[in-house]
């Protein structure tokens, strides 16, 4: 059997580190990778300036104009990206994105097949939805009109998302997280560092299907008239992977299997409060281990580095913690994770891949 389906992940999921050099024509990035990848949902971050996360998609607006921001409960703002381009993004004069004095990084991803739903004429869901999907990546954008009354709403899948991000975006409120790993009775706020809260205000405690996610009546997720964006997520073998783990409280730290060679991890401790959610990737720090830099997405902070105790290795099938730090690796805590890859463990033609 192949350890994959997607033998180049960089088809649907980039990284990209890039200068800020403050032109006022602005500034095209290309991304480096071994594929043209034309992204649907851009998430940019200054590493050395403590601006706020932006995160654009091809959904809202085309071209990519309203930004929504991971580490505020703020409605949706309106600034323009540039364009969504071939192979990279052109970004306009602004700080957020291309400030001279700042260093930065981009995470991508491919949607790119676009989907309206009338509930009533097609009756699946409940709840009209417009989005774009791709089903090879188990990604979808979906944007949709609160009721004010439980509903489902159709995510342009064919598999189950195991993870959905839903943003109100004509008002503020707080970023709600659904993992399949904490069950659908639970959420998280992206935005914050609460544990993991049980209410069924969020998903009508009712876990997602390979067509719908429920929705119930929290103004954060389907209040009447409230306009929304989801991005919904599913495991696809040898390219993404959500899940939890236990930590173990020590420098030879928890292993975590992904089937995969990681190109970026994202982790938040849920069983308590007070901890930041972490963010890794392949492309900040040189190409060996131990990764020990990382960013927030609750936080506008600027990045983290040199972090011994929040360390980790990426490895050729799975992330290997090596530090003791509260927020990664706690002894007895748990944790939800995603992560994407770089390389398949082994590509459906044998190859393997090796560790940094």
């Amino acid at each position: 059997m192949a350890y994959t389906i997607v033998d180049n992940p960089e088809l649907y999921f980039q990284v990209k580190t890039y200068a800020g050099n403050n032109s006022a024509s602005g500034q095209a990035i290309t991304f480096d990778g071994s594929e043209n990848m034309q992204p649907d949902f851009v998430w940019v971050k200054c590493r050395s300036v403590g601006h706020s996360h932006t995160l654009y998609d091809s959904v809202r607006t085309s071209p990519a104009k309203n930004f929504v921001k991971s580490d505020a409960d703020i409605a949706e703002r309106t600034v323009a990206i540039g364009s969504f381009d071939s192979n990279g993004v052109t970004f306009t004069n602004n700080d957020g994105f291309n400030n001279g004095s700042g260093n930065y990084v981009i995470w991508s991803w491919k949607a790119g097949t676009a989907f309206t739903n009338d509930a009533s004429s097609t009756g699946v869901g409940t709840i009209d939805s417009a989005g774009s999907f791709n089903n090879d990546a188990g990604f979808s954008i979906v944007s949709y009109t609160g009721t004010g009354s439980a509903g489902t709403i159709k995510h342009g899948l064919s598999s189950t998302p195991t993870v959905i991000f839903v943003k109100r975006r004509d008002s503020s409120a707080n970023w709600f997280v659904g993992h399949d790993s904490l069950g659908w009775t639970k959420y998280l706020y992206l935005d914050l560092t609460e544990a993991a809260e049980t209410n069924s205000g969020a998903w009508n405690n009712t876990s997602p299907t390979s067509s719908v996610f429920s929705l119930s009546t929290f103004g954060n997720v389907n209040a009447s008239s409230g306009t929304y964006v989801a991005y919904c997520f599913a495991d696809v073998k040898g390219y993404s992977k959500f899940g939890s783990y236990t930590g173990n409280g020590n420098a030879d730290g928890t292993f975590v299997y992904t089937g995969f060679k990681p190109a970026f991890f994202i982790c938040k401790r849920t069983s308590d409060a007070g901890y930041d959610w972490l963010m890794y990737d392949n492309k900040r720090q040189v190409s060996f281990n131990v990764i020990d830099d990382f960013l927030k997405p609750n936080l506008a902070d600027t990045e983290t580095t040199g972090n011994a105790n929040q360390s980790l290795d990426f490895l050729s099938n799975g992330v290997k913690h090596r530090g003791n730090g509260a927020s990664s690796n706690g002894s007895g805590a748990t944790y939800i994770y995603m992560a994407f890859a770089e390389n398949p463990f082994v590509t459906s033609t044998g190859i393997p891949t090796t560790a940094r």
